[in-house]
This record gives C-alpha cells, structure tokens and sequence, in this order.
C-alpha cells in the first residue's frame, strides 16, 4: 500500500468509529444531564487512554515508532495550544450544548459539512491538490447527507445550530493547523496534546462554571457510558492524527463523511428505524466515499 492508500484505510477506521460514537454519544449525554460535564469526563478517560496507550506501544514497539517530539519554534507552540483549547475543549462545549438544544439530524448534517470547510481552507492554506473528481466525491457526500436528514435540515439559525456551526468551523481550522504540524511532529503528539490539555481547559471552564463537582460519574450507567465513549474518542483521536499524518486533509476528511453510514445500520439495527427508506441515499454516499479514493487514479486535471 502507498502512504496515501494507508492513511486513507487509517481514516475508514476513524469514520467506523465515529459512527458508533455519534449513535451513543446521546444516551451518554442523556445519563449525564449536563452535557459539559459529560464532555469533560469523557475526553478525561479518552486522555488517559491515550497516554496509557502510548507508554504500552513505546514499550513494545521502541521509541523509533512510537515518539512524542519536543515543540522547538513559537509557531509549534501556538500550534499545540490552539489544537488542545480550539479542537480539544472549546468546540466540545459547543457542540455537545448545542445537541441538547437542537434536532440530532440538524446537528449531523451541520456537523458533516466539515468537509466543505476542510476543503476550502486545505486549498487555500495547504495549497493541496485536488481534482475534479474530489469535487464531484465531495457533492455526493453532502448530497448524500441532505437525503438522510429526510427535510429534517433547516435554514433557521436557531441558538443549538449556531453553536453546532461554531464548532465544526473551529474543527476545520484544527485539522489545518494539525496537518501543518504533521510535518515537524509526531501523531502521538497532537494526540496526546489534543485530549490532554483539552481536558485541563475542560476542567478548568467546569472550576470557573460551578460544573466541576458533576464531572465525577455517580452511577454505574454513567460510569459505563463515560468509559465506553471515553475508549472510543481515544481511538478516533489516535487513527485520525495518523491518518493526517499520511494523505491530503481533504481527503481523511472526505472519508470520516462515511460514518454516517455506520450510524445509520446501527440505528436500523438497533432502533427499528427506517434503513431500507435511506438505502439510495447511503448508496449514494458509499459512492462519493469511494470516489475519494480512486480520485487520484483517475484522469483529470488539478483544480486551480
């Protein structure tokens, strides 16, 4: 496999992966009560999972494979604090108070237009290439989306949207800074800063709210959801700074879209819902998924 194919692979497992997380998420909020506190305690377990996972890979597999580097220049710095407040804390908040306030299938759709954003600020920022083909996988991903939410989407910019918006604008700009870091800093890096400063930021916004005391799960069910959702950001986390690490943002981007499809069959399963109803349009966004794969492989000139 080329280094593109594996990052590409890398990010399939990450898509896989938030699509579980995105059906649960819900019930782990709704045993929790207070979404910030659900946040913080969540991201908590997903940092010591990664820190824990980091000292088992550097013991077995040596410090060659698995490493952090040391941040040298300013721009490393503010690099590492904007991924750890503006990706790991802030848009969290924002998102998760937002999906206690507004319909689950407005927040998908708002949340799944990251690609749009990505692709904007990776060709302007980046100078990364894209062909048509991109353009014509990415227009049947967000096509694919619209048909899902079923007339559910609308353009009222109510308060639980707005905030919804603000924290997948910030995720975009994340993943630009972080793939501009890739190029001087390990994944395990940004990983390990990302979840672990984003939870001190947490904390500390929990300390400043009067939150701090609801951060401590006090039922079993919260416990339980809280570990499980914490181990599934943990590997998100990990395989998406890997997968960055190795193809175009546009790209990871394009396929973390085909989670949906993940959602979807665990709600069909699951829920009883309507699966057979949305099957042209999850064709269709299996589609755009692929077509982001062979994009590079097929004929065509580069968009300017």
């Amino acid at each position: 496999m080329t280094t593109r194919s594996r990052g590409i692979a890398l990010a399939t497992v990450t898509a896989a992966i938030s699509g579980v997380a995105v059906y649960l998420n819900g019930f782990g909020v709704a045993a929790f009560g207070d979404a910030t506190a659900y946040t913080t305690a969540k991201n908590g377990v997903a940092a010591l999972v990664l820190a824990l996972a980091f000292a088992v890979g550097r013991r077995s597999a040596g410090a060659g494979s698995v490493a952090m580097t040391r941040p040298t220049r300013p721009g490393h710095r503010w690099g590492l604090a904007f991924v750890a407040i503006a990706g790991g804390a802030i848009p969290f908040v924002l998102f998760f108070e937002g999906l206690s306030s507004t319909a689950s299938v407005q927040a998908a759709f708002v949340h799944k237009t990251l690609v749009v954003w990505v692709v904007v600020f990776a060709v302007i920022l980046l100078n990364e290439r894209l062909t048509w083909w991109h353009l014509a996988a990415i227009a049947l991903l967000v096509v694919a989306q619209l048909g899902l939410a079923g007339g559910g989407v609308s353009l009222v910019a109510d308060p639980g949207t707005l905030m919804i918006a603000a924290a997948t604008l910030m995720w975009a700009l994340e993943v630009i800074i972080t793939k501009r870091l890739l190029g001087d800093l390990t994944p395990w890096t940004l990983s390990l800063t990302r979840m672990g400063g984003g939870t001190v930021a947490l904390l500390a916004w929990c300390a400043v709210t009067g939150r701090l005391g609801a951060v401590m799960p006090s039922t079993a069910a919260q416990w339980g959801w809280v570990a499980l959702t914490g181990l599934l950001l943990a590997g998100y986390v990990a395989t998406w700074h890997q997968a960055l690490a190795r193809a175009q943002a546009v790209d990871v981007t394009a396929v973390l879209v085909m989670g949906a499809l993940v959602t979807a069959i665990l709600a069909g399963a699951l829920d009883a819902a309507p699966i057979a109803a949305q099957a042209p349009w999850l064709l269709l966004l299996a589609s755009g998924g692929l077509l982001v794969w062979l994009a590079p492989r097929l004929p065509g000139r580069a968009v300017t």
